[in-house]
């Protein structure tokens, strides 16, 4: 009798478990499962709507043949390549700075620094449009500074307009990997640095030798979640380039390109989804490689 009362007992727990975790179930099933699968479905296809045929490995073949996409490919590998290891180390160059209590007016710039990943997508685009318009600030400066004799198009020439893709994507979420990285900081033991200080090891050995190190976890961390960010990276080349990738696909991302695909300029859902799962490729051997260049070697 005890035994049957323990078994219904356990059984009425796991219904209310099962009740529980019930919703998030289904709300992932909706928007993160069933599009998955609906994607892997589509990219079997060509065309959109009724419209659709099937074309098998097709939309893979094309992919080579294709120079949009070739050239989109190459934009988001240059903007990780360059982006990632600059936000990253200024991130933690930041950190360290303002890890020092003794600075006056900390809060103030650590609220500066963070404050532009918060803002508006809309008011920081078009704050940075008119920054760096012909007419504006930024060339009106490096003139007065007699950097350059006549005015930079930031939005008109190529490499000129990914230095502006790479500078607004810095400017907005190098405060985000900022804050992990102060969080660990505080959280280093002190008597480390002092055990190291008096044993006269210089600031940068310090800083080197010790912090780095012990921000192993939180490096790995920040570089990941920043790769997957700038592989997708779409809205900031959409808001400075109104959605173009201009000039001359100069800025176009393969998460843009999507876009496009999907919405503009003769619409194909199976191309699109397809390009999508190079995405996913992508992300998944950058991640797989940074895990095995951070495993521990001892």
């Amino acid at each position: 009798m005890a035994a049957g009362k323990a078994g219904g007992l356990k059984r009425y727990h796991d219904l209310n478990g099962w009740l529980f975790i019930a919703p998030s179930i289904l709300l992932i099933s909706i928007f993160l499962v069933y599009p998955i699968l609906r994607s892997l479905y589509l990219s079997f296809f060509s065309g959109k709507g009724m419209m659709m045929k099937f074309a098998g490995f097709g939309n893979v073949v094309r992919l080579s043949n294709d120079p949009v996409f070739l050239q989109a490919l190459t934009n988001t590998i240059t903007f990780f390549v360059v982006q990632v290891p600059i936000m990253i180390v200024l991130a933690l160059l930041l950190a360290a700075v303002l890890n020092n209590d003794r600075l006056k007016f900390i809060g103030f710039f650590r609220t500066a620094i963070f404050l532009p990943c918060v803002a508006s997508l809309v008011a920081y685009s078009v704050l940075f449009k008119s920054m760096f318009s012909v007419d504006g600030v930024v060339n009106q400066a490096l003139m007065a500074l007699h950097l350059t004799d006549a005015p930079i198009g930031w939005l008109t020439e190529p490499f000129w307009a990914k230095v502006l893709v790479i500078l607004a994507i810095t400017w907005r979420w190098t405060g985000y990997n900022m804050i992990f990285y102060l969080a660990a900081l505080q959280n280093i033991d002190r008597s480390i640095y002092e055990a190291a200080r008096i044993d006269g090891v210089p600031a940068w050995a310090r800083f080197v030798y010790i912090t780095v190190p012990m921000l192993k976890p939180v490096i790995l961390f920040t570089t990941i979640i920043s790769t997957i960010g700038t592989i997708q990276l779409f809205d900031e080349v959409y808001n400075l380039t109104e959605g173009r990738g201009s000039p001359a696909n100069a800025t176009l991302t393969l998460s843009l390109y999507i876009y496009n695909l999907t919405f503009r300029f003769m619409p194909n859902f199976g191309y699109a989804a397809t390009i999508s799962y190079v995405i996913v490729i992508m992300v998944a051997l950058f991640s797989f490689l940074q895990f095995y260049a951070a495993r521990d070697r001892s």
